[in-house]
C-alpha cells in the first residue's frame, strides 16, 4: 500500500533536478493539494498501466470527493508524473550523460535537463541532446548512420527506442529550448497527452520532417 504523506525530500530533489516549467510546478502543486485535502483513499499507483486508467478510476471509483475536470487533470498529472516517479527511479533504465557533454545544436550542457535528454549512438561514440527537437535537427541535416537512437519517455522518464516511440508536437508543455517533440513509449500515453495539452500532431520517428521542426520553432 502507498502511504499518504507529505512529499518526501526525495521527491523534492527529483522535481528540482528536472528543470520544470512554471506551469508544470503550478499543476503539480494543485494536484498535491487536491490529493492531500480531497482524496479519501490511498491511491495505489501500481494498479494502473496508463494515466488514462488512473483518471477514470479517480472519476468512477470514489477515490476522492467529487472533482471538476481540471482538478482531476491536475491530480492525475501529479500522481503519475511526481508521486509515481521516485518509486521507479532505481528500476528503470535512464539516459546517463556526463557533465561536460554539450548539445551539438544549441551548446547547452545536457545533464541539466534529464527530463528531456536524447542520444544518438555510433559504433565508437555518441552525441547527447537536450531534447528531441535538437536531435532531429542534427539527424535530418546530417542523416547519420546510427547504431541506436534513444529518447526519454515524458511520463516514465525511461530511456526508449526513438524509432518505435510516439512524438507529440505543438503541445503547451515546453522543454529547455521551447516547443518540443515530446516522446512516449506507448501510443495511448501520447494520445492522452495530446488531448490534455493541446497537441497538434502525433508522429512516429520516420514521419518527422524538417518542416515539422521549423513549424514548432516558429
Amino acid at each position: 500500500m502507498f502511504i499518504k504523506k507529505t512529499v518526501s525530500l526525495v521527491i523534492l530533489i527529483f522535481l528540482l533536478s528536472t528543470a520544470l516549467s512554471a506551469q508544470e510546478k503550478r499543476i503539480y502543486q494543485i494536484g498535491k493539494n487536491v490529493y492531500d485535502k480531497m482524496c479519501t483513499h490511498d491511491i495505489d499507483l501500481r494498479n494502473y498501466s496508463t494515466i488514462d486508467e488512473l483518471k477514470n478510476s479517480i472519476k468512477n471509483d470514489n477515490l476522492c470527493k467529487p472533482l471538476k475536470e481540471d482538478l482531476v487533470e491536475a491530480l492525475s498529472t501529479y500522481l503519475w508524473e511526481v508521486k509515481r516517479a521516485p518509486e521507479h527511479v532505481e528500476a528503470k533504465e535512464v539516459i546517463v550523460v556526463n557533465k561536460d557533454e554539450k548539445c551539438p545544436i544549441c551548446g547547452m550542457f545536457v545533464y541539466k535537463y534529464p527530463k528531456w535528454v536524447a542520444q544518438i549512438f555510433y559504433k565508437e561514440s555518441n552525441l547527447s541532446f537536450d531534447g528531441v527537437k535538437d536531435l532531429m535537427k542534427f539527424y535530418l541535416k546530417e542523416n547519420p548512420t546510427a547504431e541506436k537512437i534513444v529518447v526519454t519517455d515524458y511520463y516514465s522518464q525511461k530511456a526508449i527506442d526513438a524509432k518505435t516511440a510516439y512524438f507529440v508536437l505543438g503541445a503547451d508543455i515546453y522543454g529547455p529550448m521551447g516547443s518540443e517533440l515530446i516522446p512516449f513509449e506507448h501510443e495511448n500515453d501520447a494520445k492522452s497527452f495530446y488531448m490534455d495539452h493541446q497537441g497538434k500532431k502525433i508522429l512516429k520517428f520516420e514521419e518527422i520532417t524538417t518542416q515539422d521542426i521549423e513549424k514548432i520553432d516558429e
